[in-house]
């Protein structure tokens, strides 16, 4: 189960991620798809989603983009000791930043979108992002956020203010954990990512760049993946 980050939705998470999953033998789950036109706020939608695939039988992989990744990392890190060995692997794309977002550039993004649709609507603050973005993001931008549904602004406030995890809760993450991160990604840091691979007991880190990935969505889920492969033999 991997969770979409705030800019982001089930159609790119599965372009991202499904294929390369599937030739580790690794079915992605859309069950319990979190979205905002779901009841609950976005940590509870994400954690249900997570609590779902869990309460299947069998291993279970999870993780996710951005704020996606922030929630799964914190929900692996308190089910772990229950889990045991059905949690094979977390994979953890474009960490935001650890602790508290203050100062954080993907938490300021997320707060001035929010108050932008709050002000002018939807659909102009989708074309002011458009204008200003490459076309790729501008495209995701405007399908993910055309779907969300009224909740959207809300979901994006949440997104800026929620606390990521913290070194402790990385340090409990003791699995194989695939971490991918853009080198020229000035939203996701890519020191944040080599921050928490300085702190979790079995980590890698694969890079690419936002050129790759807007040319093809699967770059950023084979990073994911090859970082957890190599994990796995730490």
């Amino acid at each position: 189960m991997l969770l979409p980050g705030s800019g982001s939705d089930l159609r790119f998470v599965f372009g991202a991620f499904s294929r390369p999953l599937a030739l580790v033998g690794v079915e992605l789950s859309a069950r319990g798809w979190p979205g905002s036109r779901r009841a609950g706020g976005l940590v509870e939608r994400y954690r249900a989603a997570l609590d779902a695939a869990a309460a299947q039988d069998g291993p279970l992989v999870v993780g996710g983009i951005s704020v996606g990744a922030h929630v799964a990392a914190q929900w692996a890190a308190e089910r772990l000791p229950v889990l045991g060995a059905r949690l094979r692997g977390v994979l953890l794309a474009m960490p935001a930043w650890t602790d508290e977002p203050a100062g954080a550039p993907a938490a300021g993004a997320a707060l001035a979108s929010a108050a932008d649709i709050r002000r002018d609507g939807l659909a102009a603050t989708l074309r002011a992002v458009r204008a200003g973005s490459p076309r790729w993001l501008g495209d995701e931008l405007t399908h993910a956020w055309s779907g969300y549904g009224p909740g959207l602004a809300g979901d994006l406030e949440t997104a800026g203010r929620l606390a990521g995890p913290g070194v402790g809760a990385l340090r409990r993450l003791d699995l194989p954990v695939g971490l991918a991160a853009m080198t020229d990604d000035p939203l996701h840091p890519l020191v944040v990512a080599q921050g928490w691979l300085s702190v979790l007991p079995r980590a890698a880190l694969v890079t690419s760049t936002l050129g790759a990935l807007g040319s093809d969505a699967s770059t950023l889920g084979r990073a994911a993946v090859l970082a957890w492969l190599r994990a796995r033999q730490l």
